[in-house]
């Protein structure tokens, strides 16, 4: 008795239904390509052409931070580049008293101050009026504020003279600060009209859909979006109005009314001058500045970058 069998066929394997991991991009070994291939002599020029600028940019700090400490012997002597033998601390009190600097900080930060909060205020308004608005004669009012810019301060010291005199506000902060936060706002409303005519105007009516007043768009929309630009402002506005002399000169005769700049004057006479005393009156004005663009330069870089990219 025969019996037949036939060959069993092995059974499929069964599939497996998890999801395979797709394989990941291979990643070529590092070397030191392309840290070498940066150290090109091209950077290294580049390198070298930004050390010799920003050391041309400090060297007149830095004679006046050596010439503030010398005595008036050392620097007859010695000239003004040498260092000094011997430091003398007490130039920096002696400044201080002599020409009351510490008052003629407070006005210059007084000043300044309320410089910034009425140009920014008001060419805020005007370039929102001239760049948003719909109103009518706008290249004619552009061309008038540019106007304003153009006009040297030496044609405008002799009207303003005489009608600070009639209103009653010569020698005093209040009429200077309003007549430099004035003419700064010119500049102001020039610069942000042109940032807002090229506003989005789709958030402008959305807004106005939304229910929206001229008001809150200004201060929920446009304000946020544009102070960057304004902050850049800020900073300039600042550091100009810190710096004014002739406006101050003429309007601000009384000790007790003058800024920072009017104290560098008292240094020096008609036939003497103290070249320690005036590096030393120089240096307290500084520091100042170079604190506030400590504090802002951030501000500051973040203003002038956001305009090269959209």
């Amino acid at each position: 008795m025969s019996t037949d069998i036939s060959p069993t066929t092995p059974a499929p394997a069964e599939r497996s239904t998890a999801p395979q991991p797709r394989p990941g991009p291979r990643r070529r070994p590092r070397t030191g390509r392309t840290a070498a291939s940066a150290r090109t002599p091209g950077s290294y020029a580049v390198v070298a052409a930004v050390g010799v600028a920003t050391l041309a940019f400090l060297s007149p700090f830095l004679v006046i931070l050596l010439n503030s400490f010398k005595t008036g012997a050392d620097f007859r002597a010695h000239g003004s580049l040498s260092w000094p033998t011997s430091w003398n601390w007490g130039v920096i009190a002696e400044v201080w008293e002599r020409a009351d600097f510490g008052q003629k900080l407070v006005n210059s930060l007084q000043t300044s101050l309320g410089v910034v909060v009425i140009a920014v205020v008001l060419a805020l308004f005007n370039a929102y009026a001239l760049g948003i608005g719909r109103v009518r004669w706008r290249t004619a009012f552009l061309v008038f504020f540019l106007g304003i810019n153009v006009v040297p301060q030496e044609g405008l010291v002799y009207p303003i003279y005489y009608l600070f005199k009639e209103m009653g506000l010569y020698d005093g902060k209040l009429g200077y600060t309003l007549l430099v936060g004035i003419t700064y706002s010119a500049f102001g409303t020039y610069l942000l009209s042109s940032v807002f005519s090229s506003f989005p105007r789709e958030l402008i009516e959305a807004a106005s859909i939304d229910g929206a007043g001229r008001w809150t768009i200004l201060w929920r929309i446009v304000f946020p979006m544009s102070w960057p630009t304004l902050s850049v402002m800020c900073v300039f506005f600042f550091v100009w109005s810190w710096n004014e002399f002739l406006y101050p000169l003429v309007l601000l005769i009384s000790n007790e009314n003058q800024t920072v700049p009017l104290g560098l004057s008292v240094m020096q006479g008609q036939y003497t001058s103290d070249p320690t005393s005036m590096s030393a009156a120089a240096l307290l004005g500084v520091i100042p500045m170079m604190i506030f663009f400590l504090i802002f330069q951030r501000s500051l870089t973040r203003g002038v970058t956001a305009g090269a990219v959209k």
